[in-house]
């Protein structure tokens, strides 16, 4: 199957369909920090509140990961993809019509609640309609469409506000993924074979269909031994990510005195990098699976890899004092960290593609609990010591222990769901 037969026909809409709920969502989630040299003089903010705000986003997004992911593995992900869209929205619409931390902590809170069920739920759709050689590319590919959005945000947002202020702009964010909503209820359906645009050419490259697990006791503990190196893998990863999502307008702003239109543009350059970065390692690892039929070392060589690209020249940031150049060292180590998501976000799959929602589900909390944790330090230890460069210090240490945390990584070894017990695989429903 060619990489351009994940864009064509039923399956293809479906998976681009995917890719437009990640980039809406992460619209949706990176528009306050663009906002937020706005709402910090309007609503009278500290960095430290700030922070508090930028932050709450996570206080739902990491409790409600795994709940969110069973219930995906109970009912399908259809359903919670539709209440999760709805949930986000409506935070979107809300932080319009915010008059204070308060109310703003709230607005995030919502829309934090809403998206902690998309990607577990996302990559249990893609379990079933994503064929087994292609997960690394379809994770890295709906990845990338997620840092296209962080990439267009700020001058998208830049251009907004003038038009309708960065009230009336949220609105009109919030109007956006209530339609994604309507369209995904749609058109998308579990069980591919029931869907009735799908050619039988399709289905044929297709693995066999993981229904919902109404009946099924997850084996919690097997689960979670196999997937917490993973885990505690991806928030290293998301620690520095939550720090470019978060501060890296205010970073621009604070540290080289650049107006906020002219940061939007430094931000989106370094966010395209990312973009190159999440396809060019899900490519990467699907290749390194097909040439050497080693499936953890094709997860775990390219995590380790683009960890230790990325904090060496995150460490620039240090000493580095041009803009230009301080812009292509940020987006240097941008690419090398989103090079790793596609080989990350495919070991749910490839250990537990019964439990796919749940095993995701724990992946993402690290991430949630990077949202509340990493903005929420930028924050405090910039007030403290008046410096936006030192916060990138625990970034660059992080990424160093995920490097020793990778080789605990076996995505060669599945989760049975008949019973408690792991055992090795030598095929991952198809042979590359």
């Amino acid at each position: 199957m060619q990489k351009t037969n994940m864009f064509k026909g039923a399956t293809g809409r479906v998976f681009m369909l995917i890719c437009a709920m990640y980039f809406i969502e992460y619209v949706d989630r990176v528009n306050l920090s663009v906002a937020a040299p706005l709402l910090k003089s309007e609503l009278h903010l500290s960095n430290t509140q700030l922070g508090v705000a930028l932050s709450a986003f996570g206080y739902c997004y990491a409790t409600f990961q795994i709940i969110n992911g069973y219930l995906g593995d109970r009912i399908g992900p259809r359903l919670m993809l539709a209440i999760s869209g709805l949930l986000w929205a409506i935070g979107t619409l809300t932080t319009g019509v915010v008059g204070g931390l308060s109310t703003l902590v709230f607005a995030r809170m919502c829309v934090g609640l809403g998206e902690a069920g998309t990607i577990p739920n996302a990559t249990r759709a893609m379990t079933n309609w994503v064929p087994a050689p292609k997960r690394g590319f379809a994770q890295g590919f709906t990845h990338a469409a997620a840092r296209c959005a962080a990439t267009v945000t700020p001058p998208l947002l830049v251009v907004m506000f003038p038009v309708l202020g960065w009230r009336g702009s949220f609105m009109a964010l919030g109007c956006v993924s209530l339609v994604w909503v309507t369209v995904w209820l749609f058109y998308f359906r579990d069980d591919p074979r029931t869907h009735r645009g799908v050619t039988r050419a399709e289905i044929d490259f297709l693995p066999a269909y993981v229904g919902p697990r109404h009946r099924t006791a997850v084996p919690w503990w097997p689960l979670i031994r196999r997937i917490m190196p993973v885990t505690l893998v991806f928030f290293c990863h998301a620690w520095t990510l939550w720090l470019y999502l978060s501060w890296l307008p205010s970073f621009f702003v604070g540290e080289y005195g650049i107006e906020l239109k002219h940061s939007a543009l430094f931000t989106s350059g370094v966010f395209l990098a990312g973009v190159v970065g999440d396809t060019a390692g899900g490519m990467l690892t699907d290749a390194i699976y097909k040439r050497t039929g080693n499936l953890n070392r094709a997860r775990r060589d390219v995590i380790v890899c683009g960890f230790l690209g990325s904090l060496v020249l995150l460490s620039c940031v240090l000493f580095v004092r041009n803009t230009a150049v301080i812009t292509l060292c940020l987006a240097g180590a941008l690419f090398c960290l989103e090079a790793t998501e596609g080989p990350i976000w495919a070991v749910p799959m490839d250990v537990a593609p019964a439990f796919a929602g749940v095993a995701s589900g724990f992946v993402s909390t690290a991430a949630g609990l990077a949202a509340i944790v990493s903005p929420l330090a930028f924050g405090i230890v910039t007030d403290m010591t008046g410096s936006y460069r030192v916060p990138f210090v625990m970034s660059i240490v992080l990424l160093l222990i995920g490097v020793g945390l990778a080789f605990w990584i076996r995505a060669d070894r599945r989760v049975q769901s008949s019973s408690e017990s792991i055992t090795s695989t030598q095929s991952l429903e198809a042979q590359p």
